[in-house]
């Protein structure tokens, strides 16, 4: 690390910090794609020579000094290369969310003032297309993939790979001026420009500097010891500020190789393939990957259904300790000795594992000849017999085998067996599958961030993770609490400024670099780690003052597999309320197994065994909200199941997926005023935008129940007789 802060000390832009690991890392592999299905490699070395043809290729287009230039596609070594390049050429990237629609596109096209843009492929350039006869700024338009693309007007359009190839023609001719321009470069200088989300109205442009992005990387990077022998995924949306911390500032600074999956469709496919070390993913995908495993282990056999259900059940308690590897915290790259422990306990287990299947297998034998139609339901699988072995030799025995049969092969399914360092954020993730998967020794762990910040304001350190908290401030972070609760924090990634919106900068940070979140939180005594509560402006005050706080009870409902969003309602009334929308795979998967046919989403979110089934839920996180004093209040009395899904295209959400409660509210005033006048069912009718940007409506009766209320204080009655 003291060799690498040397090679850094002088690089202050992110082309510097790639000429050093040409330097250092120069025939190491810096990015990977996947395309028909081969992986393709490219060095530090021909990765900065494609680069610097890329940057040369836009001089000879005319970029200036300080002009924008959009990025709109999916994750592709060259979409990273052209914000690289834009860099080089004194220009500022701006990365666009490629799943936008045109009017959202046209937005930040208009506001940034880009004069450039780069497309991934024919839909993209369509977007850009549609609004150019409202944005007249746009000069050229360039593009990746070339199919489809030969009948369109190229007098203003190329393909990217003709610019590439006109920037090594003109080397000698663009040599020196690039070069003068990369010598121009300071700390200071614009890195990138990221779009917020925009959960309360129209995204703001974050304007963050070299200082932003390389002091955060390496302060980040040296708190996780990431080096050169990571391996990262880049599948994340490439207008998100993660994305940009990871596979640009992180990578340039720790010099890992960056790795594209060949489609959103093949990422998990691809994330088997690359086995990642260092890993980033919001919640919604370790939900999503822990539905999946709990599916297809519903409809395994009986012997893998009973041991995957012990050794999951026996891993919770053990997994902590036995489960995460000290070398992990450390670094990635395996020595002989390391090779040679984790063959003798893997070796140790394989005997272990032998035994407690077979032992299993005749056990189960024997509950089918006595329960020849329920066998799953009287069988339970046991793990080896260790009585002769004092603990904790005994659970570490038991975990080895665990480990063999159970948890090493489901960490390869998922991709994840490389694992060093996993962190989600963005929203909260469930105690009980943040416990899913550091029981099976995998080091996830927690963080929590903002676009301003560069990504990170406090972090779990190692040792220190737990699942109700987002860690500690981040190295060079500070962190304070308001009077109203707000948590604010001040850094070397604090951003420069909103674009064009100095009443927006003022009000968000202050003239001692101040910023403030919006998140009501509060430090723990004792331990000093930040928990946060909810969105400030989102917690209330109910009809008779007590707390409301929205956030607090989704997520509980949230953690159940079955529901993919929800949305309470309750500020200023007597009671709180609910929209609810099913995960589509899932339910569709229990209904399957529960010979129940339908033919829509709709028809299931409607069918009565399935309004049930979330009433049950609900009920259960009532009982769990009664518990807490400050926010018993906040249990649902009436719920519906919505007839579609919360849509980024139609407003709903955020391109993030964050809810957007004052759009729900308007749209559907109808569906809330419904869950407060007593009424069973409701009829409606909802726009809905398509995703060739057509707009359509879907009309549809709604039943609307009631939820099980529980008394408060009635648990700790019960618990106390």
């Amino acid at each position: 690390m003291a060799d690498q802060d040397v090679a850094e000390q002088f690089a202050q832009s992110i082309p510097a910090l790639l000429a050093k690991n040409v330097e250092r890392f120069g025939h190491r592999p810096a990015y990977r794609e996947k395309e028909f299905g081969i992986w393709q490699s490219w060095t530090w070395a021909e990765a900065a020579d494609e680069i610097r043809a890329m940057a040369m290729g836009f001089l000879s287009l005319g970029v200036e000094r300080g002009d924008h230039i959009a990025i709109i596609g999916r994750n592709r070594p060259a979409h990273y290369w052209a914000m690289v390049a834009a860099q080089m050429c004194g220009a500022v990237p701006v990365p666009l969310y490629q799943d936008a629609v045109a009017e959202e596109m046209a937005y930040v096209l208009e506001h940034c003032g880009a004069r450039f843009v780069v497309c991934g492929d024919q839909e993209q350039v369509d977007k850009v297309v549609e609004v150019e006869d409202r944005i007249h700024h746009i000069q050229h338009v360039m593009y990746t993939d070339k199919r489809g693309m030969r009948k369109y007007d190229h007098s203003r359009m190329n393909a990217l790979e003709d610019i590439v190839a006109e920037g090594k023609a003109g080397h000698f001719r663009y040599q020196g001026e690039i070069a003068a321009r990369i010598a121009e470069l300071t700390y200071d200088s614009t890195c990138v420009m990221l779009y917020t989300s925009g959960t309360t109205g129209k995204p703001k442009g974050v304007v963050l500097s070299n200082r932003n992005i390389i002091e955060t990387a390496k302060n980040s990077a040296a708190f996780d010891h990431l080096g050169p022998d990571e391996d990262v995924l880049a599948y994340l949306p490439m207008a998100w500020v993660g994305d940009f911390i990871f596979s640009i500032g992180q990578a340039m600074v720790a010099g890992f190789c960056v790795n594209c999956p060949e489609s959103p469709a093949t990422m998990m496919t691809d994330l088997r393939e690359i086995g990642p070390t260092y890993f980033f993913a919001p919640p919604r995908i370790f939900e999503t990957m822990l539905t999946n495993v709990m599916i297809r282990m519903e409809d395994a056999g009986d012997l893998k259904h009973g041991l995957f259900k012990h050794f999951m059940e026996f891993a919770k308690g053990t997994g902590e300790e036995f489960g995460m590897p000290r070398y992990r915290v450390k670094r990635s790259k395996p020595t002989l000795r390391r090779r040679l422990r984790w063959a003798y306990r893997f070796s140790m287990g394989i005997g272990f594992s032998i035994e407690t299947m077979v032992e299993n297998a005749v056990r189960l034998a024997i509950v089918r000849l006595r329960h020849p139609m329920e066998h799953r339901k009287y069988f339970t699988a046991k793990g080896p017999i260790l009585n002769i072995y004092p603990q904790p030799l005994r659970d570490y025995f038991n975990y080895r085998t665990g480990d063999v049969t159970i948890y090493a092969p489901l960490k390869n399914t998922l991709g994840l067996s490389r694992i060093r360092v996993a962190y989600t954020a963005g929203e909260a993730i469930g105690p009980e599958i943040f416990e899913f998967y550091r029981s099976l020794g995998i080091n996830l762990k927690q963080l929590y961030g903002q676009t301003e910040a560069s990504v990170f304001i406090t972090q779990q350190p190692d040792g220190q993770v737990r699942a109700d908290t987002v860690g500690v401030p981040s190295p060079g972070v500070e962190v304070r609490i308001g009077e109203n609760g707000e948590v604010f924090y001040r850094s070397p990634g604090t951003f420069v400024e909103y674009y064009n919106n100095p009443d927006s900068t003022a009000s968000t940070k202050d003239a001692e670099g101040w910023v403030a979140t919006g998140d009501a939180g509060f430090f723990e005594e004792g331990t000093g780690h930040l928990r946060i509560i909810d969105r400030a402006k989102d917690v209330g005050k109910m009809a008779d003052g007590r707390l409301f706080a929205p956030k607090y009870v989704e997520n509980k409902l949230k953690f159940y597999p079955n529901i993919l969003e929800a949305v309470v309602f309750g500020a200023g009334r007597d009671r709180c309320t609910a929209f609810i929308n099913i995960d589509l795979t899932a339910v569709g998967n229990w209904a399957e197994r529960n010979n129940i046919a339908y033919a829509s989403y709709q028809e299931l979110a409607g069918h009565p065994r399935v309004y049930e089934m979330i009433r049950e839920h609900i009920d259960e996180v009532n009982r769990s909200v009664a518990q807490d004093p400050m926010l018993s209040g906040c249990q649902i009395h009436r719920f519906l199941v919505l007839h579609k899904e919360l849509d980024a295209d139609d407003g709903e959400m955020t391109r993030t997926r964050k809810v957007r409660r004052n759009v729900i509210a308007e749209k559907y005033a109808d569906l809330i005023a419904a869950l407060y006048d007593g009424a069973t069912s409701i009829s409606t009718e909802t726009e809905v935008t398509y995703e060739d940007g057509r707009k359509g409506a879907i009309k549809a009766t709604l039943r609307i129940e009631d939820a099980s209320v529980a008394p408060e204080g009635q648990i700790h009655r019960e618990a106390a007789e």
